[in-house]
């Protein structure tokens, strides 16, 4: 592969048997646009639940590759009244956010009315035309009718749309390339995903007592005891500042938000790690008590969810680097209240299938779901001497740091094919 000067319908980076310029047709030119239908009435029995599958959005990952329907049936006289696409086609969803290459085991689908299809290919790659659509995301969506990120793409503007196309066997060796970064990024993907299996059947059988560490000399440990969390933990109080409030530029004190919690902050809290926002100069912090400014080892609790996966959601702050960090807006601030707990373990330990289902039990709301420190205050846990939870710990971060290895390598991975996307097409 060489590097080539940058002009007209020329990639910057190319397989050296491959030269001149590529072809910029439109798209209707090379292949069979069509928008995808969905007959109405919808959820009409003529028409829905019978045995062809049907594409959905919700069916494509918007970093997915292959689509297999699984959510959607329709009848024999539904699939009339829609359009059939043969495996091997590609879709576009209207807002330009997912491309896939549908199939089910060599089955024809029909497809939701929110994608674009392209079919009968002339002289074209599909796994080429895969990518390209991929790279060019951002140019479709600025093409939309009204010119917005998210506004439908119509079949009219991707069908006068002009791409660069090379010679077949150019797009085969891109296609070729490119879906070997692909496999890898799959096989990364999945091994991701068994190293998050596993740890999950590791908690299941350490914090169900079916799986227990022994002592340097062999012997068992003592069976654990049976806690209260308020006889561990010491609640503190927290401030109710809005986003509004903060900022993520310049400041003195940094605050936890619950929407982070919730959304992108680590179990384990280190604070040169996370990306967190500082309380803004001009809000009076001067009646803020001492013992509400965090602490290591202290508890960070999501106090209100709009379902019950993330409700109590919490962190455990392991390194502040001795900054001033306060608990925000709809979170709890638990502190130990004794020896008898070690940094890394509870934080595990609120995970656990056994503390989820006494978080959701004591859970309170229709629309958002809220806790209160009298209700977490009464949660009954097992703990175990400090010697086992310490090896609990440091076992159960041994799997998250493989696992954190994993996620960087696939970021990289991801970010090594955007660049390539940037310089292999025109």
């Amino acid at each position: 592969m060489t590097q080539t000067k940058e002009k007209q319908l020329v990639p910057v980076l190319r397989f050296k048997e491959f030269e001149g310029e590529w072809e910029k047709p439109k798209l209707s030119e090379r292949m069979e646009v069509f928008r995808g239908a969905s007959p109405r009435p919808k959820g009409d029995p003529r028409y829905y639940g019978g045995e062809i599958p049907r594409l959905m959005i919700k069916d494509v990952t918007r970093d997915g590759k292959y689509a297999f329907p699984c959510i959607d049936f329709l009848t024999e006289e539904g699939a009339k009244k829609s359009r059939l696409l043969k495996k091997g086609s590609i879709v576009l969803s209207c807002s330009g956010t997912r491309v896939a290459i549908p199939g089910i085991l060599g089955i024809d689908a029909c497809i939701h009315d929110g994608w674009l299809a392209f079919k009968n290919f002339k002289d074209i790659d599909k796994e080429f035309l895969y990518n390209l659509f991929v790279k060019l995301h951002e140019k479709m969506q600025g093409s939309a009718t009204t010119g917005g990120v998210f506004n439908n793409l119509t079949t009219s503007i991707i069908r006068d749309l002009r791409m660069g196309f090379p010679s077949l066997p150019e797009q085969q060796k891109i296609a070729s390339f490119l879906s070997a970064v692909d496999e890898k990024i799959q096989q990364l993907t999945q091994k991701k995903a068994l190293l998050e299996q596993y740890k999950k059947g590791v908690m299941q059988q350490l914090f169900s007592g079916e799986m227990r560490f022994k002592q340097e000399n062999g012997d068992d440990y003592l069976d654990w005891e049976e806690k209260e969390f308020s006889d561990l933990y010491s609640f503190h109080s927290t401030n109710s500042l809005s986003r509004s409030k903060l900022n993520y530029d310049v400041g003195s004190v940094y605050n936890i938000h619950y929407g982070d919690i919730h959304t992108k902050f680590k179990t384990a809290f280190k604070l040169l790690e996370e990306y967190i926002p500082f309380v803004n100069d001009d809000v009076d912090l001067s009646k803020i008590k001492a013992d509400s400014y965090c602490k290591k080892g202290d508890l960070v609790m999501a106090d209100a969810s709009e379902d019950y996966a993330d409700i109590g959601k919490t962190i455990e702050l392991i390194d502040l680097k001795d900054e001033m960090v306060l608990a925000g807006l709809h979170t709890f601030l638990a502190r130990p209240k004794t020896v008898n707990t070690t940094i890394g373990f509870f934080s595990v330990l609120l995970k656990s299938w056994g503390m989820r289902k006494q978080i959701m039990t004591i859970a309170q709301g229709t629309k958002v779901l809220s806790l209160s420190t009298g209700r977490v205050g009464k949660l009954r846990l097992g703990l175990p001497c400090i010697e086992e939870q310490q090896k609990i710990a440091a076992y159960l971060s041994s799997i998250d740091t493989k696992i954190e290895s994993v996620a960087d390598q696939i970021t990289q991975t991801q970010t090594f094919k955007k660049g390539l996307l940037q310089q292999m097409f025109v």
